[in-house]
């Protein structure tokens, strides 16, 4: 009777296991199919900045090409959820399902400095990251019947009207932020900072007499004045000067040792099966090494740095600590 009981319960454990080992691999062979089916669906694409931007024009002039090489049908929609500095997005992006059908772009410096200000529901490193697209460098634009001529004039002026001079930005902590309190301390001038949602309403803001400055990356403002803005540039806040305008002076040129750009790049949420972020990766380097993209991105102003995801791993780390050492001695909060 007891060697009848251990028999019975043996192949009870037996069966149990059994459909245990069934059950996972009919799993993996879930996983298989789903990642070779990829995509079977339209793919969310995230931007945290209001149409007409610099990040809204190149994230929609990129798709088309992610599309063609992903295959298949391959759809992306173009979702822009603007506001807080980019941050409305940036976490939606972090708490989305890790399937590959919603990825998004992530901006320099907002992704890592909003985190350093205040406590924040994602991080960079809650992101898979798929490769970087731009590096745009930052630029102060003033309108053509202004005054203001040069960073020199710029400071002249400023003195002359103390907290007068309105200076447009994409949020605060953005790059044209950190631009704007970097500029009143080497220049010992105070000015008011005015965040918008986007580029585009900056533009909009200085072409209507709105502000007295546009703090805006050089890409974006070569495109408002391609799109009939009647602004003047001041200065590019790069090592050295830029091929898209070659004649404007760097910061650093005019003695203001600034330099600064916004990194723009697609990533998605932390977790991706290994075959989907292979063929997203190798989809997005593929689009932008493709001729006729780079060609569209030039003729838009857009300065295109392709990082692969180690690289651009490297650049964010490096970048965070550095926002980090700056937040200790430049705190860039609005309200402080």
């Amino acid at each position: 009777m007891q060697t009848q009981l251990k028999s019975t319960r043996r192949r009870a454990l037996n069966n149990m296991l059994g459909g245990l080992c069934l059950a996972l691999g009919l799993a993996g062979t879930g996983v298989a199919a789903s990642a070779a089916d990829y995509p079977g669906r339209p793919i969310s694409v995230l931007v945290g900045y209001a149409p007409g931007g610099g990040s809204d024009l190149i994230v929609r002039l990129l798709a088309p090409y992610i599309q063609k090489e992903l295959g298949q049908g391959a759809i992306l929609t173009v979702l822009n959820h603007p506001g807080a500095g980019g941050a409305i997005a940036f976490a939606e992006l972090a708490r989305a399902k890790p399937d590959g059908y919603t990825i998004g772009l992530i901006n320099t410096p907002n992704v890592l400095t909003i985190p350093i200000e205040r406590k924040t529901t994602y991080k960079w490193t809650d992101y898979d990251l798929l490769g970087n697209i731009v590096d745009d460098p930052d630029n102060f634009s003033v309108r053509a019947d202004s005054p203001v001529k040069s960073l020199r004039d710029l400071a002249a002026y400023a003195k002359a009207h103390p907290n007068e001079v309105t200076v447009g930005t994409t949020g605060v902590g953005s790059d044209d932020h950190l631009a704007m309190l970097k500029f009143e301390r080497g220049a010992g001038v105070q000015m008011i900072h005015v965040p918008f949602k986007g580029a585009s309403e900056v533009r909009t803001a200085l072409q209507g007499g709105q502000i007295t400055l546009a703090a805006v990356n050089i890409g974006e403002a070569l495109q408002f004045e391609k799109g009939g803005g009647e602004f003047r540039n001041l200065g590019v806040m790069a090592e050295s000067r830029t091929d898209l305008a070659p004649d404007l002076p760097t910061f650093k040129e005019q003695g203001y040792d600034i330099t600064l750009s916004s990194l723009r790049g697609l990533a998605a949420p932390k977790g991706l099966p290994p075959e989907v972020r292979q063929r997203l990766v190798d989809a997005v380097g593929r689009a932008i090494a493709n001729p006729e993209f780079q060609k569209k991105a030039r003729s838009m102003f857009a300065p295109l740095r392709y990082l692969a995801p180690q690289q651009y791993k490297a650049e964010l780390s490096m970048e965070e600590e550095q926002f980090r050492q700056l937040w200790k001695t430049m705190p860039w909060r609005d309200d402080k």
